[in-house]
């Protein structure tokens, strides 16, 4: 068996339990492909326990059976970057805050091996937003949002959007999110979004502070073309794509479709999606 692990250098609480996991790993001669941050990290740390480690790659270009992410939702979001649009199986250990995309928690990365062998999680295919234009000095992939926003310390920006070339809207605001059903409970849930179940075939538009109480959040198809041209007062303003940005002339023509291929979450088969909602959102 080959595992790949990327993970938050943040694990200091933790060390106890993956030390104990990476050893199993050993005795078990599973072998580990590991992400170089962490890798430096655990060294520093836990350097015993790193036997099952056989390379240390900064982009994982090669087949494994399954990738652990260890941390949060933020740290999901760049092991699935890393994994660079292969489709490959994705399972989250939350060492974060809430853990939306986690399938477990700590306590259970013991008996990760016998619950995987079980077949204890089973696959959700999540869509991904693609960025066609403009060109970008990072991937253009993104499983949660592609945000348009003002520039720090700029004033409200103007997304002028289309939806397969037809006007939709002149959003006036700080920003505009364009979410997946994954990302509707992160970033556009905090400005009003709708929560969009991981399997429906929709994307989320959200304006951030909009001008007009008549600018409110639209769940449109995630088949539609979205063609977003911001304009404002200032010279600039920031493209995020999950978390990497990009500061672009005022003028500059976005546009986002859904990507060619899709990222496989593992998600634990007794946790459906009613569940981790009443979990992570407190609901009775």
């Amino acid at each position: 068996m080959k595992i790949a692990i990327y993970g938050s250098r943040h694990q200091d609480a933790y060390l106890d339990i993956l030390e104990t996991f990476l050893r199993k790993l050993a005795d078990e001669k599973v072998e580990v492909v590991m992400h170089p941050k962490l890798y430096k990290y655990l060294l520093h740390s836990i350097p015993t326990a790193l036997a099952a480690v056989r390379r240390v790659a900064e982009r994982l270009d090669c087949e494994v059976d399954l990738v652990l992410s260890i941390g949060g939702d933020g740290t999901f979001l760049r092991t699935v970057q890393w994994t660079d649009g292969r489709p490959l199986p994705v399972l989250g250990v939350n060492t974060g805050h809430l853990g939306f995309l986690a399938a477990i928690g700590t306590d259970e990365l013991p008996q990760l091996l016998e619950s995987y062998r079980r077949g204890d999680f089973v696959p959700e295919q999540r869509s991904l937003l693609q960025v066609v234009e403009p060109e970008l000095p990072f991937g253009r992939f993104a499983l949660n949002e592609v945000t348009v926003a003002k520039d720090a310390n700029a004033s409200m920006i103007q997304a002028c959007t289309s939806l397969d070339g037809r006007h939709l809207c002149d959003y006036r605001a700080d920003g505009l999110i364009v979410a997946t059903p994954t990302g509707s409970t992160a970033y556009s849930l905090s400005v009003g979004g709708p929560v969009i179940a991981p399997d429906a075939p929709a994307f989320v538009l959200a304006p951030i502070a909009a001008h007009s109480l008549s600018m409110r959040p639209l769940v449109v198809s995630d088949s539609s073309r979205i063609e977003v041209e911001v304009n404002g007062r200032a010279d600039r303003f920031r493209l995020s794509v999950d978390g990497r940005s990009v500061s672009l002339d005022m003028g500059t023509r976005v546009v986002i479709t859904r990507a060619p291929y899709t990222v496989t979450l593992l998600r634990h088969c007794q946790r459906g999606f009613a569940s981790v909602l009443n979990s992570k959102l407190g609901w009775e």
